[in-house]
């Protein structure tokens, strides 16, 4: 089975974030493809089925270490970009990725040899609440900041494209100074939220890692849709008007991303999210993982 290595989020290789894309992945299963992602090793992998109809229609299944996602940014984009290396007859193409979940558009546009643009149009922001003035200290806390480090102009609101995010607007140095320090799953679920993005809205630079603090993400798509959507309901962007959002530093392998929100306070009824890709590499898998016990969802 072949696969390929693209950076997405950048301009060049070696940068952004990387993924593994599997483009005929019709015979696996879900356990199966768990385990080529475990394999891996990117922050996620994405798998790409035949829909039973003709044109630039493909299933998708997203997943990073710990199980399958109902959505993601840098995968879908990838894939795209892959699809247009490999099907694409001219210069702009447009795709339709249907995950288990949701279907989503992606175009893309070749940029050179190796190189082209997505943009993925995430859909409707859903605003799903805010956290009280009393769980500020606790919830600063978990990044090891102070309820001080917190943009004074903007609230920390939990808001989704696709994944739930906690916007944490932060200030100053705050975002240098985060890490994670203790385990997030629970404490964001008792907000509605499944992960959490930390945003620097002067800079316009952001951070974002895996709920257990290991891990930290290069350029989060999803994140930055729900920071789209954010910003403009605050009135720090205009409608349709794209924004560059920063992320990566900290990790070496920076990477941005294109973002935008059409619509007016919490009518926010289209986000966009889009940036780089380099084709990096492409491989073949000489052996399957072993098949094992079939179970709901495989």
């Amino acid at each position: 089975m072949r696969y390929h290595h693209v950076d997405v989020f950048t301009d060049r290789p070696y940068s952004g974030n990387s993924l593994a894309v599997f483009p005929g992945a019709d015979a696996l299963t879900g356990a199966r493809m768990l385990a080529i992602t475990r394999e891996m090793r990117h922050f996620e992998s994405v798998f790409l089925m035949r829909d039973g109809e003709a044109g630039h229609g493909r299933r998708a299944r997203v997943f990073d270490l710990e199980g399958e996602l109902d959505f993601a940014g840098h995968p879908l984009i990838g894939a795209a970009a892959v699809l247009h290396a490999l099907h694409g007859a001219t210069d702009h193409e447009a795709w339709t990725l249907r995950l288990p979940a949701r279907s989503v558009e992606v175009t893309t546009d070749r940029r050179g040899p190796g190189r082209f643009s997505g943009l993925l149009d995430q859909g409707p922001a859903a605003f799903l609440g805010r956290p009280g003035p009393e769980d500020l200290a606790a919830l600063f806390a978990l990044f090891a900041l102070e309820p001080s480090d917190l943009d004074p102009a903007l609230p920390p609101e939990v808001v989704s494209t696709g994944l739930r995010y906690l916007v944490l607007p932060v200030r100053g140095d705050a975002l240098a100074r985060a890490r994670v320090v203790e385990p997030l799953d629970g404490p964001l679920a008792r907000l509605g939220a499944d992960f959490a993005y930390l945003l620097d809205a002067t800079a316009m630079e952001g951070r974002h890692w895996t709920n257990d603090g290991i891990l930290e993400d290069v350029a989060t798509g999803s994140g930055a849709g729900c920071v789209a959507a954010y910003l403009r309901s605050h009135g720090r962007i205009g409608s349709g008007e794209p924004s560059l959002l920063r992320q990566g530093r900290f990790t070496g392998r920076t990477g941005e991303m294109t973002i935008s929100a059409d619509g007016h306070g919490r009518d926010i009824r289209s986000v966009c999210v889009g940036g780089g890709v380099a084709l990096v590499a492409e491989g073949r898998l000489h052996e399957l993982p072993p098949v094992r016990a079939r179970r709901s969802g495989a």
